[in-house]
């Protein structure tokens, strides 16, 4: 029997929504495992940045590929597609036993969830075209995802505590059975008629400059950043970038269309999805060596610390757009970023106290997930809603390669800086009675969250206030950053009046 068009729309949020949730889960629930996968796999701190590097580069390289082929083929098929690759490729994880196989199969994983993350998006932004349901239709999007993003992390926890780390991945299978017969009965296709051709230097040039500027931050510190590889590394990632600039701007169908750009509202949205991966999403995958390392927690505790750092994610998010409602994303989005570096701010002062703990870390926490949340549905809607429905592919797309090739960079950069600010406590510690590469070493193991070792003389204590000492520079980039952003956002948006009137001249711009 046919379902009703309401009751067919209905199925199709929730199948859209549990895409989202395997997404959400698959971002948040690993972090809580990767000091168990560091063990069990031998993994150094290097291997523990590409296990989550790896999947956020690889969404990158999909991005705007998975956006025009879903306007060119189907959105409804492209995402069946890749929510079949999702479960295949979750699997794979489940099985390696190996660092090496688990960052090649993460990569894999990553792009079927670049693509399946682009037509979700596309997709709920063609069924719910109205404003009141749309905005109705994204609220119960941005919950859902909070869940599977505010929930991870216990989440992994439990399964660690209960099972061991592979299930973490394995639970995706059955989710991706439901999903697929979900979306097979409800969801409607839909394309872009105007779609145009695959744009393969764009995604070429602009993975290889996301890849190399990552390995240029990850391994510059263990390579030498003046040595050969390093210099290399860059120099492909700086090349890369301007041949993408040159090829976006005279290829017959680039994969990016710059002239959104010319859109404040969809220009401004997109500093808020910058603000967000360039802190709060990052520094997820090393609070839970702050809370095991650092605060002593075991891995449950650990998780459920976590709890208050993603938990406002799930409560926001339909207060955020009736906020957005009200005094308009150009208020609502620069406000969330502003509560995201200041709850880093006091996450900073809150690590840094004599007796630190998760309540003194409480505080901090709540503020930057209130920020989230309060930033990221009004961003999605914003991106796609300030474009025609048939570019919601592009925008989406735009809006999602913003937030993946922060969240890639701004990891490498987080575990760069935490090894750095280790360092440079131990340092000052040793003063020069130990050698620096044997510093470097157990700083590494240090920022793992694992002992330095025996060949360095380092006390317990030391090592402790290494780590603080550490995380204190990662809040603090985080907390300035979000708020550099902030004010970004805030002029980019403009006047209300100045607002509206390039957004309708850009709307319809052919070009």
């Amino acid at each position: 029997m046919p379902l009703s068009p309401s009751r067919k729309n209905s199925v199709a949020l929730l199948a859209i929504c549990l895409a989202a949730l395997m997404f959400g889960l698959e971002i948040s629930s690993v972090p809580a495992i990767l000091p168990n996968v560091e063990k069990v796999l031998h993994a150094g701190f290097s291997s523990v940045q590409w296990i989550m590097n790896a999947y956020t580069i690889a969404c990158t390289t999909v991005l705007m590929a998975a956006g025009t082929l879903a306007d060119r083929y189907g959105r409804k098929r492209v995402l069946l597609i890749s929510v079949i690759s999702f479960g295949i490729t979750s699997l794979i994880c489940g099985l390696a036993r190996d660092a090496s196989v688990l960052i090649v199969s993460r990569f894999l994983q990553g792009m079927s969830g670049g693509f399946m993350a682009i037509c979700q998006i596309a997709a709920l932004s063609h069924q719910f075209q109205e404003g009141p349901r749309r905005s109705k239709a994204f609220a119960i999007w941005g919950i859902i995802f909070g869940v599977g993003l505010g929930f991870g992390p216990i989440i992994g926890s439990a399964i660690v505590a209960l099972s061991n780390w592979t299930w973490v991945f394995l639970i995706q299978v059955p989710l991706t059975v439901v999903t697929l017969v979900l979306i097979a009965g409800s969801v409607d296709e839909s394309r872009d008629p105007h779609a145009k051709a695959l744009d393969l230097p764009g995604i070429v040039t602009l993975s290889l400059a996301v890849f190399g500027l990552t390995y240029f931050i990850t391994q510059g510190p263990d390579l030498g950043f003046t040595s050969p590889t390093a210099i290399v590394s860059i120099v492909v990632a700086a090349i890369s970038f301007l041949v993408f600039l040159y090829a976006e701007k005279h290829s017959a169908y680039p994969m990016f269309d710059f002239s959104v750009f010319r859109i404040r509202q969809f220009s401004g949205a997109l500093y808020g999805s910058i603000g967000m991966n360039f802190s709060f999403w990052p520094l997820m995958i090393y609070l839970p060596i702050y809370f095991q390392s650092g605060l002593g927690y075991d891995v449950v505790a650990s998780g459920l610390s976590l709890l208050a750092y993603t938990l406002p994610t799930l409560a926001i998010p339909p207060f955020a757009e009736r906020l957005s409602l009200r005094y308009q994303p150009r208020i609502v989005i620069p406000a969330g970023l502003f509560a995201i570096g200041l709850g880093f701010v006091l996450m900073k002062f809150g690590s840094g106290v004599e007796h630190a703990s998760w309540l003194t870390m409480l505080p901090g926490c709540l503020l930057a997930g209130i920020g989230l949340g309060m930033t990221n549905t009004p961003v999605t809607n914003t991106t796609t809603g300030s474009v025609p429905s048939a570019r919601a592919g592009m925008a989406s797309g735009i809006d999602l390669s913003a937030r993946l090739i922060t969240l890639a960079i701004n990891i490498a950069l987080m575990g760069f800086l935490l090894l750095e600010g280790i360092l440079y406590y131990l340092e000052r510690a040793a003063q020069g009675a130990v050698d620096a590469s044997q510093l470097r070493i157990a700083a590494a193991k240090i920022a793992a969250g694992a002992s330095p070792g025996s060949a360095v003389d380092i006390s317990g204590a030391v090592a402790h206030a290494a780590l603080v000492h550490g995380f204190g520079w990662v809040m603090l980039y985080g907390g300035i950053g979000a708020w550099i952003l902030a004010l970004a956002s805030f002029i980019t948006f403009g006047p209300a009046e100045e607002r509206s009137r390039t957004k309708g001249i850009c709307a319809t711009d052919p070009a």
